[in-house]
């Protein structure tokens, strides 16, 4: 008999952290940002105007899944509407619940949300990896719960695969493309005397957290330099709107040993950086950049090159690029994996079913053309 537990305070969720962690050993593509440590951060800055509702899934008293759930009202064409989501708000690139069964967690999720009181608009379980993780589960679980269940494609996110090693991954770049590298390799050599540094701690289980604030601090000011820090979305490392956030998520990522820092150096003066998570194999990356002053062209290429052939021998099996800019990255590319969402427009708010039709419409203007 399956049971479900709502939580809507964040300070409530402490009573099942040990839980949580085994729990998100047994998560297929877990990363970072579906810990709880993670998420504790985000609401802390983020989570003003929001509802936390984080179901707790347990069958004969035994916990065997966690849905981390969210409203927040976003703007739309028709309004702002109230909308059911993860927490996950962009940070990462693929999102879902906890535990090894996500099919059975997310459809008692959704049969609990069925017969709750409605405190949304709209259903937008985004950052679902149908293709390579989730399978449909999303879908036929919304389904078996009497949602309807829209699948609209988001972005697509670059994948480098290193599960062959440096050599093999290489070695199937163009022939064009390794000569480029060595190019600017030897570029960087004439610059001055060249140097890798990366900072992976083990974490505080393992006596090894330090966050290496002088590295981090390097890092942002590298981005304050970059042609980035003109960027009026408010996402770079330098940017005011999210710096409180980076810098209390950096710490805990240093606690939880989830923390990957790079950068590439010359004559001891930090030129360039990556500025990653990583979490059993997968390294995902959030922030790079140069110097725009002081960085030679073609550093971002030479430091992507020492960073990933570094991260195979360590054993990284997948490079995680991020969603989108797909074509500045194509070169480094094994594959290309595409975000989805999942959408239910309730009957009972008309807003919503504006929404609906359009894109109906628009899909089938799309195939038609």
């Amino acid at each position: 008999m399956s049971c479900v537990i709502e939580i809507n305070d964040i300070e409530q969720l402490d009573a099942y952290r040990l839980t949580w962690k085994s729990l998100l050993l047994k998560t297929r593509g877990a990363s970072f940002f579906h810990s709880l440590e993670w998420l504790e951060v985000y609401w802390r800055h983020f989570g003003e105007g929001q509802k936390l509702r984080v179901l707790i899934i347990q069958s004969d008293g035994e916990t065997i899944g966690i849905v981390p759930l969210t409203v927040r009202t976003e703007k739309s064409k028709v309004g702002s509407l109230r909308t059911l989501t993860y927490p996950l708000a962009d940070w990462g690139t693929f999102f879902g619940p906890l535990g090894p069964d996500v099919r059975g967690t997310l459809q008692v999720a959704m049969q609990y949300i069925r017969r709750t009181t409605r405190d949304w608009d709209v259903i937008a379980l985004r950052w679902v990896n149908n293709e390579h993780r989730d399978h449909r589960r999303t879908e036929m679980s919304m389904k078996a719960a009497g949602f309807q269940a829209h699948r609209v494609a988001m972005k697509g996110v670059g994948m480098i695969d290193l599960r062959e090693g440096w050599d093999t991954y290489w070695s199937s770049r163009t022939s064009k493309w390794r000569n480029n590298v060595r190019r600017n390799e030897r570029r960087a050599n004439e610059c001055g005397k060249i140097s890798f540094v990366r900072h992976r701690p083990e974490g505080s289980a393992f006596g090894d957290d330090d966050p290496r604030w002088d590295l981090y601090d390097a890092i942002v000011e590298i981005a304050a330099s970059s042609w980035q820090h003109n960027s009026t979305n408010g996402t770079t490392v330098s940017s005011e709107e999210i710096r409180a956030y980076l810098r209390d998520a950096h710490q805990v990522a240093a606690k939880a040993g989830a923390l990957d820092m790079s950068l590439l150096l010359v004559d001891d003066q930090p030129i360039a950086f990556t500025y990653n998570y990583h979490y059993a194999g997968c390294v995902q990356g959030l922030r790079m950049g140069t110097d725009a002053e002081r960085a030679f062209e073609g550093a971002g290429t030479v430091l992507m090159r020492h960073m990933l052939e570094d991260g195979a021998e360590r054993g990284d099996q997948i490079y995680d690029t991020g969603a989108g800019s797909l074509e500045c990255k194509m070169r480094w590319l094994s594959h290309i994996e595409t975000q989805y969402r999942y959408m239910h427009y309730p009957v009972a708010v008309l807003r919503t079913q504006v929404i609906r039709a359009k894109r109906w419409l628009g899909q089938r203007t799309a195939a038609s053309a």
